[in-house]
């Protein structure tokens, strides 16, 4: 008996798109309830209120809402609007425009927080759920997969700035009003907050991750995530030589600008230096310094090792408290 090779082809691919289906279909069923329509208002610098929206995630049942940090910035009142028709007044908890994130808190309603995941389990290539308010249009879903990975962009805070690592891309459709939406796996799990749209079929994700999870434990309790800061401006540059292989690696940080005053300045650091590591932790690029100054660093004396010319040095610096203005 011979079989139609159309017929089963056609049948396959019903089989195919039906998979799909079902899993976006579940997934959205089951996140929407835990995304709400945010909308905001900003004190302008002209005296009259300027309006602005977006998304939140739920991820407490006593009512915190995780958003981007550019949806509430400069809010000093605002809403959420969930699918089943609940609104209420939020109140902004805290932010971090260096990271992009934000909490908000509302009273009342029957929550239902969204499952934390987490996106350094994320490989290419995988579905990925968009979950969110764009245009306004409450609850909107959009599927599409991870289109790349170990991504960055740029954030600012005043004369602070600072690269959002490991940011997710997606071909996920984006849109105005997405911003603090859900970006969520196959299994409904919560794995980035919709931040921007990069361009057409081109969207961007803050990753959650241990990274995100300290940020927001921050953001509930302290209403900032505090960091550290040594001062100085540089990128990854080759090692010398004879300098890589004494440390058997070929790359340290490039100093290129010592900010004046700064504990990088105290502590005797220049420009042209190369620093290779930070108590004993190699550090190759800005990213890597950048990671660990968190909290903890604060006013904790470090090691580093420098390459000054044909000589490695060790210089103390004590990092002190990046302030936002």
């Amino acid at each position: 008996m011979m079989i139609d090779e159309g017929t089963e082809q056609d049948r396959r691919e019903r089989e195919a798109l039906d998979a799909y289906s079902s899993v976006v279909v579940a997934v959205a069923a089951a996140v929407t309830p835990s995304v709400a329509s945010l909308k905001v208002t900003r004190r302008a610098r002209n005296g009259r209120p300027a309006d602005g929206a977006g998304s939140g995630v739920v991820i407490t049942p006593d009512g915190f809402l995780l958003t981007s940090a550019h949806v509430v910035a400069g809010a000093h009142r605002g809403g959420a609007l969930f699918s089943d028709g609940f609104e209420a007044g939020l109140e902004v908890v805290g932010t971090d425009a260096l990271s992009d994130l934000a909490v908000v808190r509302v009273r009342g309603g029957d929550l239902v927080p969204a499952e934390l995941g987490d996106a350094d389990r994320l490989r290419v290539g995988q579905l990925v759920i968009a979950i969110g308010n764009p245009m306004g249009y409450t609850g909107s879903v959009t599927a599409g997969v991870v289109s790349a990975l170990g991504r960055s962009f740029p954030t600012r805070a005043g004369s602070a700035s600072r690269l959002v690592e490991n940011v997710i891309q997606t071909d996920a459709a984006l849109n105005p009003g997405n911003s603090g939406g859900a970006l969520v796996d196959g299994r409904g799990r919560l794995v980035g907050v919709n931040t921007a749209v990069a361009g057409i079929g081109l969207g961007l994700a803050v990753p959650v991750n241990d990274t995100t999870r300290r940020i927001i434990g921050a953001l509930m309790s302290e209403g900032r995530f505090r960091r550290a800061y040594v001062g100085i401006a540089g990128g990854r540059r080759p090692l010398p030589p004879r300098v890589a292989r004494a440390v058997g690696r070929e790359h340290g940080i490039e100093v290129v600008e010592v900010i004046a005053g700064s504990p990088a300045d105290r502590a005797g650091l220049r420009t042209a230096d190369i620093v290779l590591d930070v108590d004993g932790v190699a550090v190759e690029g800005a990213d890597d310094l950048q990671r660990m100054m968190i909290g903890d660093a604060i006013d904790r004396r470090l090691t580093l090792r420098v390459v000054r010319g044909d000589r490695v040095l060790q210089l103390d610096v004590t990092p002190a408290e990046l302030v936002v203005t």
